[in-house]
């Protein structure tokens, strides 16, 4: 949605607890990552599926990590870190080789999700988990690289589908981090030419007041309809 330079920025001046009640969303994939992270043993064996730059290779430092991506996402992103490049429809790995499997936000990204979620099985060990963030409402971003947004349904029906027992499928947030998301949007058009001279002046209301009123707001949404994403998690028997 941002600039990658202005959203770093940003989230090096502004309190680190400010800015995760400016984007919820990604608040949650990172503490559903580091919970993750504090429940593996150490020497597990993770595979960090679309692992893109690694940025969560550092939560993993008991365990053995692989980043695996086809790095053809972000342009301006870094793939020097990953331990493989490969298409995640198609994983150069043996049958049963990783305790856990992690893919955040990335199944939007590939033409065969259903494919991908059918080598996490096949590249787990018995007993092993599948770890997903999916969106649902989200704008279109990496393109042409993103094919599907998901519902609670389709993701349930993939995973089960691939063989995959549910643990949980729980949404993350509701129609107020929606509409904080989208609010925040406005500021995405700012960023060209002369727009930017609207910047300052629209980014307090859309970029500050009126997301930080939506975060808390949320709890007023108790059906999650219109949530941005899902966090998925099942098991391979």
């Amino acid at each position: 949605m941002f600039n990658p330079r202005l959203a770093a920025l940003l989230k090096s001046l502004v309190p680190r607890g400010l800015y995760n009640r400016l984007d919820p969303f990604e608040a949650s994939i990172e503490g559903f990552v580091r919970g993750i992270a504090a429940e593996i043993e150490p020497g597990n064996h993770v595979l960090d599926a679309g692992a893109g730059e690694c940025r969560f290779k550092t939560f993993f430092e008991h365990a053995e990590y692989v980043g695996v991506d086809f790095a053809q996402g972000d342009p301006s992103w870094d793939y020097s870190g990953l331990d493989v490049i490969s298409r995640l429809e198609e994983l150069p790995f043996p049958d049963g080789s990783f305790d856990h499997v992690l893919s955040i936000v990335v199944l939007e990204h590939t033409p065969e999700p259903g494919r991908v979620i059918e080598e996490f099985e096949r590249v787990l060990k018995p007993g092993g988990m599948v770890h997903l963030v999916v969106p649902h409402m989200w704008e279109e971003h990496q393109k042409p690289h993103d094919f599907f947004r998901f519902t609670s349904g389709g993701i349930r029906y993939l995973l089960q589908a691939a063989g995959i027992r549910i643990r949980r499928i729980h949404p993350v947030g509701g129609f107020f981090w929606q509409l904080g998301r989208r609010l925040m949007g406005v500021l995405a058009f700012t960023q060209s030419g002369w727009r930017w001279l609207l910047f300052p002046i629209l980014a307090p209301v859309f970029g500050l007041i009126l997301p930080l009123c939506c975060y808390y707001l949320d709890t007023l949404d108790q059906d999650r309809a219109y949530t941005l994403g899902f966090i998925a998690e099942g098991w391979k028997e």
